[in-house]
């Protein structure tokens, strides 16, 4: 039995559209998609990123453009989007990660009709339902960032891209319209999320590799142009804002366990599997273009798709700080396909099935582990540090924030994200509110600079994350023990520390 691998000629032959049942079938696998992503997406506490999206997307419009004109610009568009999606269904979890869930539906539902256009039906179900369960993909669907609206839309263009590649239209009108929605739907893309202009380098490449795929650069290259060309303000204002992302330069995000492992697969065991699959797809596809230079396979979209942005990244990471495994989020769909492709290859059908439950079983824990109270940024707790002060302070308390750890881990944040649990107290330190400033975070004082604030308060929660440089060193419970307060309880959350100081009397 012949591969799906080799039946077409670079995937640009004239195609039947697809029928009203498969489209009703790629909705069915965009639902399951969108449920299993959606389930238990409100049980992670927020975490600093999604902090950034939340006090954003609150802020008044005036304010959060002229934060827009210094920092974040290239999260400009999805901020505004949830700024009115806020308006309307609140800031919990639940709310604010409700769009990446539903995204992800339109992911999956995507990643079968390319599977179905690649390789075959059957091979775009696997491709769906590997999508639905990749444990990037799951994290996608639980976090209040633009990955997984971009993603979709990655999804979508390639779709619009290889329907204008296999169909003829009507009229010239017709197909220049479309090539311009293809335009269009890029440079939004680019706008969600810089970094999605890399799928133009894949399908250029896919386009060079093969003599059809040549023929169609005359039409092709004017779009993508007209595509970078409309995104051009947000290139350009992503570059003069790019200190924002020096971190990554500290951060030590390209190494090969983030590659290999984390930037997919979540656990070794399935990475391992993985890449043995796509290591099977990659020497199919290369078996079937020998066997017919000039034409390779469909599914080389997809293996471009998994290896291009990734190599550019880092490439890019060797000169300035670039890489960070959520940046090529966008890549999911492909890494879905490539490993149905490597399934498909396989033979007999008992093995493939065999494969796609490990695959599946492999995946289980880490997605199931995604779901935890815990599971954002190797332990977030915001939330149920809230919920301490929440039960156990009262009116007219003071309270102090850890300021000494990475902003996206401080826990103040948790007083913007679950303000009912902060409300009545005092923020003693607070010197600039983040509303105030065109930046993401609020300035302080130090502790010892508020003496006349905390003269009122008998009673301060200091609230610090273990292991900071202020816990270690024990600056800010010093300074407070000086102006007469003593510790009467300690509650720990999970790796934040709430500490109940009463004034001595």
């Amino acid at each position: 039995m012949t591969s799906t691998l080799a039946r077409t000629s670079a995937g640009i032959e004239p195609a039947a559209r697809p029928s009203s049942d498969r489209w009703r079938l790629a909705a069915g696998l965009g639902a399951v998609g969108f449920v299993v992503s959606f389930a238990g997406s409100w049980i992670p506490s927020f975490w600093g990123d999604e902090a950034a999206s939340v006090m954003s997307a609150e802020r008044s419009l005036p304010t959060l453009i002229d934060m827009l004109k210094n920092i974040d610009a290239v999260h400009g568009v999805y901020y505004l989007f949830l700024h009115f999606w806020i308006q309307v269904f609140g800031a919990s979890e639940l709310s604010v990660r409700l769009p990446s869930a539903i995204a992800v539906g339109f992911v999956v539902a995507g990643t079968f009709v390319l599977g179905r256009m690649l390789l075959s039906r059957n091979a775009g179900i696997v491709a769906a339902v590997i999508c639905t369960v990749l444990p990037r993909t799951s994290y996608l669907g639980a976090d209040a960032r633009s990955y997984a609206s971009s993603t979709a839309i990655a999804v979508w263009v390639t779709i619009l891209f290889l329907i204008l590649l296999r169909h003829r239209f009507g009229s010239v009108v017709s197909r220049r319209l479309a090539w311009a929605g293809y335009a269009v739907g890029l440079a939004v893309g680019i706008y969600v999320f810089l970094y999605l202009g890399l799928l133009l380098g894949v399908h250029g490449a896919f386009l060079l590799s093969s003599r059809a795929g040549r023929d169609h650069l005359k039409e092709w290259a004017p779009a993508a142009g007209v595509a970078v060309v409309m995104a051009l303000p947000i290139v350009l204002l992503g570059y003069a804002q790019r200190e924002q992302i020096a971190f990554l330069a500290h951060r030590g995000y390209a190494t090969a366990q983030s590659v290999v492992v984390a930037q997919w697969f979540g656990n070794p065991f399935l990475a391992a599997a993985g890449w043995l699959l796509l290591g099977v797809a990659a020497v199919a596809a290369i078996g079937a273009w020998r066997r017919s230079p000039g034409n390779p396979p469909p599914v080389l979209l997809a293996l471009l798709w998994v290896v291009l942005p990734t190599l550019a990244l880092l490439g890019l990471n060797a000169a300035t700080p670039a890489y960070n495994l959520r940046y090529v989020s966008f890549c999911v769909p492909a890494v879905a396909l490539s490993l149905a492709a490597g399934i498909d290859a396989v033979r007999p059908r008992s093995a493939r099935i065999a494969l796609l439950l490990l695959l599946l079983v492999l995946a289980a824990p880490t997605d199931v582990l995604q779901r935890g109270p815990y599971a954002k940024d190797a332990g977030s707790d915001l939330a149920q540090a809230s919920a301490i002060l929440g039960r156990q302070a009262r009116p007219g308390d003071a309270v102090v924030f850890d300021e000494t750890t990475a902003p996206r881990q401080r826990p103040r944040l948790a007083l913007h994200l679950y303000p009912d649990d902060f409300r009545g107290l005092r923020d003693v330190t607070l010197k600039t509110p983040y509303q105030a400033r065109g930046r993401l975070w609020d300035t302080t004082y130090p502790v010892a600079d508020v003496t006349a604030r905390l003269a009122p308060a008998d009673r301060v929660w200091l609230v610090e994350i273990t292991g900071s440089p202020d816990n270690v060193r024990g600056s800010d419970l010093g300074a407070l023990e000086s102006e007469g307060f003593e510790v009467v309880s300690t509650r720990m959350a999970h790796r934040t520390i709430v500490y109940e100081l009463d004034r001595r009397s």
